[in-house]
């Protein structure tokens, strides 16, 4: 088979589509063009047509089979999510006159609850960032200014990282973020974490002007000046969760579940909830509703007292 097969050309008009209509990032699109030449490989291998109009549930279900037992479930999900993508693409594009994907099947994956942190241990990790003797003041006002953030919106860390200065209103308390897929959308900036910004914002100059070549526009700068990427951000959250709450696996994503939790636990709703964090679906956000009502049984056991009485028959 040659490199311009009907099924490449059909990957790369699926790839343009996501690029310049849906707008997806360049990781996106990668993500799926990847899981989807994984597919072409097998047809390839198989001595199979390679032309998405000549291939069938039956060849689609013999790719999966093949991953079976090699792959995470999660992984086989996101194989399905793309060929079932690809084949909705060709689909609505006449290229195809039926879809053979529409009968695939995702495994089901075990979801976990979302870790977080208790109000105490969050408040901690806030205040662990003054403590640090050795640590530039600079650095110190970032670092509480961000986790401050991460607390209060619940933005992705992506979402942090892309933040600018411009992109807060400390008038309005509230703060713009480009979500996924370039959407943008306001979220609420609390007191605290507006207050943290603003202590923060003259030590971030004092950053750019110690630095050969800043970037004057982006919030969250490194020591020289430098916009702070994903694995920085990563690594300011670790490095003060171990120092604030003993957890040195604490990762930004727990502190948007904590962001979460803690406003579930206190009266907000689903919908609000789900608009803050910019998830797409309801059912994402509902997960929520699992770590809450664990936590009530947990607070039932230990305290109503009828529990205690059957936790004590002997």
């Amino acid at each position: 088979m040659s490199a311009t097969d009907p099924l490449e050309q059909q990957i790369n008009a699926f790839a343009q589509y996501l690029a310049d209509e849906r707008r997806a990032s360049a990781r996106t699109v990668e993500t799926y063009i990847r899981d989807l030449r994984s597919f072409r490989d097998y047809v390839r291998d198989e001595g199979l047509p390679a032309d998405a109009r000549k291939l069938d549930i039956v060849a689609l279900r013999g790719f999966l089979a093949s991953l079976f037992g090699s792959n995470q479930a999660s992984t086989m999900k996101k194989k399905v999510s793309a060929i079932r993508s690809l084949f909705k693409f060709l689909l609505k594009r006449h290229i195809i006159e039926q879809n053979p994907a529409a009968g695939l099947r995702s495994p089901k994956i075990a979801h976990s609850l979302p870790r977080f942190l208790t109000v105490e241990q969050a408040f901690r990790v806030m205040e662990a960032p003054p403590k640090e003797e050795r640590r530039a003041k600079p650095l110190k006002a970032r670092d509480q200014a961000l986790l401050e953030t991460l607390y209060s919106t619940g933005v992705r860390v992506s979402e942090l990282a892309g933040m600018n200065v411009d992109h807060c209103d400390f008038t309005e308390s509230e703060v713009r973020v480009l979500g996924k897929g370039g959407k943008e959308r306001i979220v609420p900036l609390g007191k605290s974490a507006a207050e943290a910004i603003q202590a923060y914002l003259p030590e971030r100059g004092v950053l750019l002007e110690q630095a050969k070549q800043g970037e004057p526009e982006a919030l969250w700068l490194s020591r020289s000046g430098r916009r702070l990427g994903v694995r920085q951000v990563q690594n300011v959250v670790r490095r003060h969760g171990t120092l604030g709450a003993g957890r040195g696996d604490l990762h930004p994503h727990a502190m948007r579940h904590t962001c979460a939790t803690h406003l579930l636990d206190a009266g907000a709703d689903l919908r609000s909830i789900q608009e803050l964090l910019g998830h797409s679906s309801l059912s994402t956000t509902q997960r929520y509703t699992h770590v809450s009502v664990d936590r009530l049984m947990e607070v039932y056991d230990r305290a109503h007292p009828l529990a205690r009485d059957k936790s004590s028959d002997g």
